[in-house]
């Protein structure tokens, strides 16, 4: 049986703190849920949205049961290939067009296929993966197909250069394409300093009062399959214009990156992952740097949390999971619901379910 978990959820609706007590095998039955889950048929989790030909394609992990015990460097999500969901309508059935990549066709790979994004340019889409490769080193790798919803081709390699996961990709108004990437612990942007991987690396797990590792961001080449320049980090500061500290939990990055723009400027939004907010900074360039305004989502229930942001039809809305189906952290399904920019910029808060009397 997996082990339980303590997690702090605050409910926006009373203005109250609660504790719930989640397990595998029992949850808390009296809960109403903002939003359903898009498909029912697969575990789905990790959701990359992007609208392609008027439509909504979702990119997300494909969650399975593997059999591997819970532990904090995530081996127990244990993912072997990608589905891509489409919506024609917020709110309409999704479609599951199938496996679209199998880890058995990367050549390169060796396990864990984890969270994925999209892009597309000059009539080709592209997949972009996280994978341990056959030393058990994440990196990234790209795959390409002419349809958004795949099958995709894996390239021969990982991309020159890349590393972690949690691959973000955004292109802006000039036709200019960036990648966010990176996750700590499991994610293993811990190991990785002055451009090398070490095992046993500890930097940042004990340097509370030195500033926090970064999210990485890299342009990227018009042929999308490469690095345009060096890796940068995606810098987050406070409103004094420091950098946020390791012991910042509430507020720092941990993984699950994404950006979009609104009104001109780079909303750099990011899971604070072991305190499981979202947060969001925002900048006036899409390398940054970006300064933090906020939390705009509470706890899911299930402890992990990743998300997209899109604009569709004049509005926005915010992909994200949860686990409402199984009760499990690593068996989780995606939902969809309204994100709203206020008129200051800022972003309304989401809470995403509610614990009735």
């Amino acid at each position: 049986m997996f082990k339980l978990h303590l997690k702090l959820f605050m409910l926006a609706a009373a203005g109250l703190l609660c504790f719930i007590q989640v397990s595998a095998q029992q949850k808390p039955q009296k809960i109403k849920y903002l939003s359903e889950p898009l498909i029912k048929n697969i575990y789905t989790a990790d959701p990359s949205a992007h609208v392609f030909n008027g439509k909504i394609y979702i990119y997300p992990s494909h969650d399975i049961d593997a059999g591997i015990p819970e532990n904090d460097n995530g081996d127990h999500f244990a993912m072997r290939d990608y589905h891509i969901l489409s919506l024609d309508a917020i709110g309409g059935p999704a479609t599951d067009h199938g496996v679209a990549l199998d880890i058995k066709d990367i050549p390169w790979g060796g396990r864990q296929l984890w969270a994925p994004d999209a892009a597309y340019k000059n009539g080709t889409y592209y997949l972009y993966f996280p994978l341990k490769d056959k030393k058990d080193i994440f990196h990234i790798g790209v795959a390409t197909s002419k349809n958004p919803a795949g099958p995709f081709k894996a390239e021969p390699k990982p991309m020159e250069g890349s590393f972690s996961i949690d691959p973000a990709v955004f292109t802006d108004d000039n036709g200019s394409t960036y990648m966010y990437f990176g996750g700590i612990w499991g994610g293993q942007l811990q190991r990785w300093k002055d451009g090398k991987y070490a095992n046993d690396s500890k930097t940042d797990l004990h340097a509370d009062n030195s500033p926090s590792i970064n999210c990485k961001v890299v342009k990227l080449k018009g042929n999308m399959l490469e690095f345009d320049g060096p890796v940068r980090d995606a810098v987050v500061l406070d409103s004094a214009g420091h950098p946020l500290l390791g012991k910042d939990h509430d507020r720092r990055f941990f993984e699950g990156s994404w950006m979009h723009k609104y009104k001109g400027k780079y909303y750099f939004t990011y899971s604070t992952g072991d305190t499981h907010f979202l947060a969001y900074a925002i900048g006036k360039s899409p390398m940054g740097p970006f300064t933090y305004a906020g939390h705009f989502m509470l706890p899911v229930q299930g402890w992990t949390t990743h998300h997209s942001i899109i604009e569709f039809k004049g509005k926005w809305y915010i992909f994200y999971h949860d686990d409402e189906l199984s009760g499990k952290t690593s068996l989780r399904n995606v939902k969809v619901t309204p994100l709203y920019h206020n008129a200051d910029g800022t972003i309304k808060m989401i809470n995403t379910f509610t614990v009735l009397k």
